[in-house]
């Protein structure tokens, strides 16, 4: 009888303990989750180890390999759309953003959109960014226009690493509405401002949301030896090399920003996103920029096996590495739905628990995120300044317009079974191909009529 009794009171308490471990999960959905992504600067698929990459990533890896590798992520051709469709849930397109900002450029997000920060605020977070912006060069119209309570890094699209200028010396380096200099690398900067706000400067009663967005791997790539020691035998081209120091240097950034999370004890409640803001660029032959002091690199980042580099519509240009981590809440998976970037913003509200506003393209994707069963179906639209492309699964459309004495041409593949885009279909399926067409001009009739209004089309 005695053991009967040990027995029975067993169960009642594994009960219990199940009960409790439900409730803990349930409470933390409820008091709001905080958010962490993390934006990686032209980093190809090939340019992390989980991908196979000769290029050294554990800490990259490990949110991989613990989190969900969402294996089929749409990015823009380059890095201010893909900003803007990040903070918008929209193609950067609708606003007539679809190369990179440059210049002295004050084009910026229009005040008749609300953003993510903008839309989280109400519902108690303090948001901050901290790294690169991009989004318009006056100071200001930076972030903290647009919802962010703090911001701290660059302004510009890309900078020397150690005295923080634009590449024709303007300044960049700025903390909130200011200008500021400061001595150090760019991402040892970037990291210990986030670790610094994270730990000690933002408001501990609110959910967070910190955008941490690195100047790497982007050229120029001034790193120490000690960042490229590991590869001087495993790599051969000295360029590819200096790329390979710039990644290992960013994930160990991203290895001391998830530690600093963890001995705040702020991993259980946060949702950490890691991704690339649009694929690798191939090369780069600077002609004056940065008085020549960097450079050339006529070997930077890989896309391999995906079609094409960085500006492009191929999948190489748009297809990049991402992750999403939540310790206790994701299950380890490779996902293979066709997600956006336009989705994240969605996704994110929905788990805050707000409204999501109707000038929101993007869906929630959280199902899919949690069961790769459950599919998403919504079409992908990504227009550049050099093509535009629609997904509509597992059909793809790349469309290059020409001026009035050359032809459009149309390319279609079946990315499901061709991913590296080597069997141009469009004769075969002659049906598919006036279906897609349509769909891909329905969406561009959507578009700003007014696109890249002064910009410089050099500036990447």
């Amino acid at each position: 009888m005695k053991f009967l009794k040990y027995v029975f009171c067993v169960y009642i308490i594994s009960i219990l303990s199940a009960c409790k471990n439900l409730e803990n999960k349930t409470a933390t959905l409820q008091q709001g989750v905080n958010v962490l992504i993390i934006i990686a600067d032209d980093a190809g698929w090939n340019d992390v180890g989980y991908n196979g990459s000769e290029i050294n990533t554990p800490n990259i890896d490990w949110l991989a390999n613990n989190g969900v590798q969402l294996n089929r992520f749409y990015a823009n051709p380059t890095c201010s759309p893909s900003r803007v469709s990040l903070l918008t849930g929209m193609p950067a397109s609708r606003i007539g953003i679809v190369a990179p900002i440059s210049g002295k450029s004050k084009k910026t997000l229009p005040d008749s959109i609300t953003t993510l920060p903008q839309a989280l605020k109400k519902h108690n977070y303090e948001n901050a960014l901290i790294g690169k912006w991009h989004l318009g060069l006056d100071i200001a119209n930076g972030p903290n226009a647009f919802g962010f309570d703090y911001s701290y890094g660059f302004l510009h699209g890309q900078i020397d690493q150690y005295t923080h200028v634009y590449k024709n010396g303007d300044k960049s380096w700025y903390r909130n509405d200011a200008f500021i200099e400061e001595e150090g690398h760019a991402t040892d900067l970037i990291t210990n401002e986030a670790i610094n706000w994270l730990t000690k400067k933002r408001d501990t009663t609110k959910n967070f949301y910190l955008q941490l967005a690195y100047s790497a791997p982007h050229y120029p790539l001034q790193e120490e030896e000690k960042w490229k020691a590991p590869y001087l035998k495993s790599i051969e081209n000295d360029s590819r090399r200096d790329y390979a120091a710039a990644m290992s240097h960013l994930d160990e950034a991203i290895g001391n920003v998830m530690e600093a999370l963890k001995q705040s004890k702020l991993d259980e409640n946060t949702l950490v996103i890691f991704l690339s803001d649009n694929g690798a660029q191939k090369e780069w032959y600077p002609t004056k920029e940065y008085d020549l002091k960097h450079g050339p690199n006529p070997v930077l980042g890989s896309n391999k096996p995906l079609r094409d580099f960085k500006k492009s519509n191929y999948e190489g240009a748009i297809r990049v590495p991402a992750i999403m981590y939540w310790k206790n809440q994701l299950t380890s998976q490779i996902n293979t739905n066709y997600i956006s970037v336009t989705d994240i913003m969605p996704t994110i509200l929905s788990l805050a628990g707000s409204e999501i506003s109707k000038d929101v393209e993007g869906v929630n994707i959280w199902p899919s995120v949690l069961d790769g069963n459950v599919a998403t179906n919504h079409d992908i639209y990504v227009r550049g300044h050099i093509q535009e492309s629609i997904i509509h699964q597992p059909w793809k459309l790349v469309r290059q317009r020409n001026n009035k004495n050359q032809p459009t041409i149309y390319q279609l593949f079946n990315i499901d079974s061709d991913p590296e885009e080597k069997n141009n279909v469009r004769d075969k399926h002659p049906a598919v191909l006036a279906e897609m067409k349509l769909l891909i001009e329905a969406q561009f009739a959507k578009d700003d009529k007014q696109v890249n209004a002064g910009f410089n089309q050099g500036e990447y």
